[in-house]
């Protein structure tokens, strides 16, 4: 006896086209950014699916929600779930998962890569050689990371991957959170104003949405001084782009290494006219290892919702069970 697939609807294009084939293989799959007219589509074949697959960055409007009926699963790539419509899916009993824990590591890594960046000029000293002025010119200094201190801002799984690393540069850790994390024993600080006053670098890998918006301001940008450094993993809404474009231009704080930006993928001419920050695409998980991780979990959140009702990896606060 043949059983039919899950009718899984794909929000937009995924980042492993592996996944998209794999996904095509287990389920039956409609891409609705693919549809001439993704609205008629979901009226007339929404309650056709008892699945979607999205990602961070695409994430799922709760009016898509509402066209699918039938929804009983979200699976989305990536730890970022401030572009998905939560509130929706809990209000209907539908289970979110997503890819936390395969991701931690490189993620960090890329944050400290941001970190000897902007602190060593390597991508400005980079364009020196290249513009041919090493003959003519000695290049300026720059500033050491080992031995100063490092303030994380959001001691999750992936802040203390961030901790983690720091031990091997000597670097004194302080964190801020909404709460202390349990079982952590680095210095708390409850007011971000005050870690970043403290710290020679400040790190953020928090979590986005509205309840993070513009956590780091003026104020935080200001008691970070004109030696610290800022370098944002997170999510560009954690931070007050036009104050921290202020900040850099005026030197009131040393430099910034960013990944992430309020307007992806719009980066303001003013940040890319400037050689005190160092600007990446979003790519701090971009490694053909962990995104196959990612694609691999993405996968086993189906799977499992379908073999035995819930997923693998459930969004904090969404999986309830009868």
């Amino acid at each position: 006896m043949t059983t039919t697939p899950p009718r899984i609807l794909q929000i937009g294009r995924l980042p492993l086209p592996a996944l998209e084939a794999e996904l095509a293989a287990r389920y039956s799959v409609a891409c609705l950014a693919e549809q001439p007219d993704p609205a008629a589509f979901l009226a007339s074949h929404g309650a056709e699916f008892t699945g979607v697959v999205t990602t961070a960055a695409i994430g799922l409007k709760g009016e898509v929600i509402a066209a699918l009926p039938h929804l009983q699963v979200i699976s989305s790539f990536g730890v970022g779930f401030d572009a998905l419509d939560i509130d929706a899916a809990k209000a209907r009993g539908v289970q979110v998962g997503y890819t936390p824990g395969v991701l931690n590591d490189c993620v960090a890594d890329m944050a400290f890569a941001l970190m000897l960046d902007v602190s060593r000029n390597l991508a400005a000293s980079d364009r020196f050689v290249r513009r041919g002025e090493w003959p003519k010119a000695r290049y300026a200094l720059g500033s050491r990371v080992s031995g100063k201190r490092l303030g994380i801002v959001g001691m999750g799984r992936i802040g203390q991957a961030v901790a983690d690393r720091a031990g091997g540069f000597r670097m004194q850790v302080g964190y801020h959170n909404r709460r202390q994390a349990e079982g952590c024993a680095l210095p708390y600080f409850a007011s971000l104003t005050a870690l970043a006053q403290w710290a020679d670098y400040l790190v953020l890998t928090v979590a986005g949405g509205a309840g993070t918006r513009h956590l780091v301001n003026r104020d935080v940008l200001d008691a970070l001084g004109p030696n610290g450094y800022l370098v944002n993993v997170a999510r560009g809404s954690v931070v007050d782009e036009a104050a921290l474009i202020e900040a850099l231009t005026e030197r009131r704080i040393a430099g910034a290494g960013l990944d992430v930006f309020e307007n992806e993928p719009t980066v303001p001419a003013a940040l890319m006219a400037l050689d005190n920050v160092v600007l990446t695409p979003h790519t701090a998980s971009a490694t053909h290892e962990t995104r196959r991780a990612m694609a691999d979990l993405v996968l086993e959140n189906l799977e499992s919702f379908y073999t035995t009702g819930a997923v693998l990896a459930p969004v904090p606060g969404t999986l309830v069970l009868e």
